[in-house]
């Protein structure tokens, strides 16, 4: 029995001894340094002469770890760049891909068509541990590495040639640090906040302009079950933050929301409305990113609270009110039932050649017209009054003429009219003193 305890004993030290770089794999911050195990650890590689390889030979180097996936097509775009970089800076610039993803997703990707490009991109498989030592949401992320420690972490776009020189002769770097965050948080809350159990939060709002680099292109919602107290908008233009809240607003009055149904009145309309996609310092400096959180028992008013938060604090003013436009209203010719459904599965093919609407409403055909301008530049709406689902066909839907004569056969029409509708109407914020 004694000799089994020790045994015993011996054991749990040993695995106790096994645990600890597991455990000692916390976060690192910026400035902290690496230690020996991270130098000296075999990682597994794909595209390179061996199986694995280890960072102590590139230690004096400066070193830029590239976290990406096989999914992420930003990723994909910065390898060239990154390989550039590496042949401009040789024997100073080490630069390796991560990837969580295991070794047969990565050989097959890059055995296939699209990956064959980028055959010359050694990168680490199935990684973990610099996964654990620098968590992130979203690739491309790139962590720096000189002199031994960590001197920053940044997104994919800010390494050029100018950042890399700025750091290998040890000037001022213009590099802007990003630490990722997620949406499940209030943007820029601090996480102090957490440790606070005799607070809650009960209304919070957050508006900036210019992008955050911290958090991609996207929004969240802050739900309790069902109910949605909260919206969050991450670095879009004016107009899609008003899009967003305006779907929401109209879909309150049981109506369909459109890009129709928006009049862009401001004096620079291109303030508000730009594309997003467009990377340089001009576009970013026109994003926004919006937040609202209201208690649980004002959730109805959220969007509308959000609408009157951006009239206050933004340089414009965006209503939702009655308006004059040129329409085309659909409207039934007869009292007879040509439309109702057979039933059977939903099917939505109107904006395909032939069209087909099976068992849908008559919105999925509203929807379809009011999404795709190219058809009418008009607004389209229901005047049919009809609740039931449908089953429609047509040849062309894409030929406003062709698609006009076959909704005869229904006895349907779309006929063009003025009509007092409800707009999204944005406009110069006017000043108090231009009133008098």
């Amino acid at each position: 029995m004694k000799n089994m305890f020790c045994r015993g004993r011996l054991s749990l030290v040993f695995s106790l001894i096994m645990l600890i770089p597991i455990l000692s794999q916390r976060p690192l911050k910026i400035g902290e340094p690496l230690g020996e195990s991270f130098w000296n650890k075999p990682l597994e590689v794909v595209n390179y002469s061996g199986k694995t390889l280890s960072l102590k030979e590139d230690k004096d180097k400066l070193i830029l770890l590239d976290f990406w996936n096989t999914w992420c097509s930003g990723c994909l775009l910065n390898f060239p760049k990154m390989e550039t970089l590496e042949k401009q800076f040789k024997g100073k610039l080490k630069v390796l891909a991560v990837s969580n993803q295991d070794r047969v997703t990565l050989e097959k990707f890059f055995s296939g068509k699209n990956g064959q490009r980028y055959k010359g991109v050694v990168s680490v498989t199935g990684d973990k541990m610099l996964h654990q030592l620098f968590p992130h949401v979203g690739v491309p992320y790139i962590v720096w590495i000189k002199d031994g420690k960590v001197i920053n972490t940044t997104d994919a776009e800010q390494v050029n040639e100018n950042t890399v020189g700025e750091v290998l002769k040890g000037e001022a770097s213009s590099l802007q640090t990003v630490i990722q965050i997620g949406r499940e948080r209030p943007l820029m809350l601090s996480e102090n906040f957490s440790l606070e159990k005799g607070t809650h939060l009960m209304h919070y709002a957050f508006f900036s302009k210019g992008r955050i680099r911290a958090i991609a292109y996207g929004s969240g919602f802050h739900r309790e079950g069902r109910t949605v107290y909260g919206r969050q908008f991450t670095n879009f233009s004016l107009m899609e933050i008003y899009k967003g809240i305006a779907y929401e607003l109209f879909q309150q009055r049981k109506e369909l929301f459109s890009q129709k149904r928006i009049l862009n009145e401001v004096k620079n309309p291109e303030a508000v409305d730009f594309d997003t996609k467009k990377e340089d310092p001009v576009t970013d400096s026109k994003l926004y990113n919006y937040e609202y959180i209201v208690p649980l028992s004002r959730a109805d008013s959220l969007y509308g609270d959000m609408l009157q938060g951006l009239n206050q604090f933004s340089g414009y003013t965006a209503t939702i009110a009655k308006r004059s436009v040129r329409c085309l209203v659909l409207k039934r010719t007869s009292t007879k039932d040509k439309i109702a459904s057979k039933g059977g599965a939903v099917k939505d093919q109107f904006l395909q050649a032939p069209s087909v609407l099976k068992n849908a409403t008559l919105d999925y055909m509203l929807s379809g017209l009011n999404a795709n301008s190219a058809i009418t530049p008009l607004l389209v709406i229901d005047d049919t009054g009809y609740k039931g689902k449908v089953d429609l066909s047509f040849s062309n839907v894409h030929d406003l003429q062709v698609l006009q004569k076959e909704l005869l056969r229904y006895d349907l029409e779309l006929k063009e009219e003025t009509r007092e509708v409800y707009m999204l109407v944005i406009e110069d914020k006017v000043s108090p003193l231009k009133k008098h």
